[in-house]
């Protein structure tokens, strides 16, 4: 199920003429390391946590949060916090690091152009939220960053996005969608289920997209581009590859 979202399908958004653009198109943006750089959130939050609570403790904090991701399949900063309290319960500082990641100014991590990018697609189609991520602290970044106004409200948040595409297409119908993601693991996941119905575009942000090993390991996306603001130079032929 959805985590978070309000749904509204307007479809006038599309064209109607009978041009390649008369197809219904849904763009489907990954959050984390595409519109916002969540690498800097973290090296900040750790930053903090060391400040409040010494290295060492900041390093079991991180402990925790890797194991309960491989647990879950995704990140969970406020769940890894609340184990780490029962580990140790008499620490006061975990108020002011709890009040550090409710209170964080999403919005300053925004990656520049990254909502100019998305009213720009609105001329091609519908702009939708697809991320992944737990209950709570992804729909509050989503919010307070200012991405969920952006899309209108048009927001999904799965455990596992790449696994619920049938549910994506029955809130969202389109001829064809176009994904833009960071993980080039994701775009593939995505691309083996949809093949022609979607074009993957895949920004160069953040520490997945730019480990060559692993982006090595899969096939290339439909399109590459350096930064989520050269969205705005790509045209329709590009999103319909």
């Amino acid at each position: 199920m959805a985590a978070f979202f309000r749904f509204i399908y307007n479809p006038d958004c599309f064209r109607t003429n009978t041009s390649p653009m008369s197809q219904r198109l849904v763009f489907l943006f990954d959050v984390d390391n595409t519109l916002l750089n969540n690498d800097h959130v973290t090296a900040g939050l750790k930053n903090h946590l060391e400040k409040q609570v010494g290295p060492e403790r900041q390093q079991r904090y991180w402990e925790i949060f890797e194991h309960l991701r491989s647990e879950l399949g995704y990140a969970d900063y406020l769940g890894a916090l609340q184990r780490y309290r029962i580990e140790n319960p008499h620490e006061p500082s975990l108020l002011a690091v709890s009040h550090f990641m409710t209170n964080y100014p999403f919005a300053t991590r925004l990656y520049p152009d990254s909502l100019d990018a998305v009213e720009y697609v609105k001329q091609f189609g519908l702009p939708v939220v697809l991320s992944d991520g737990d209950v709570v602290f992804q729909p509050l970044k989503v919010e307070n960053s200012g991405i969920r106004e952006a899309f209108d409200g048009n927001v999904l948040i799965y455990i596992h996005k790449e696994q619920e595409l049938e549910d994506v297409e029955r809130r969202f119908p389109a001829d064809h969608y176009i994904l833009i993601d960071d993980k080039i693991r994701i775009l593939t996941a995505v691309k083996k289920i949809w093949g022609g119905k979607v074009t993957t575009v895949f920004p160069r942000q953040g520490h997945y997209a730019l480990d060559e090993k692993a982006v090595a390991s899969y096939p290339p996306a439909d399109v590459t581009i350096e930064r989520i603001g050269d969205m705005l130079e790509l045209d329709a032929t590009d999103f319909l590859k």
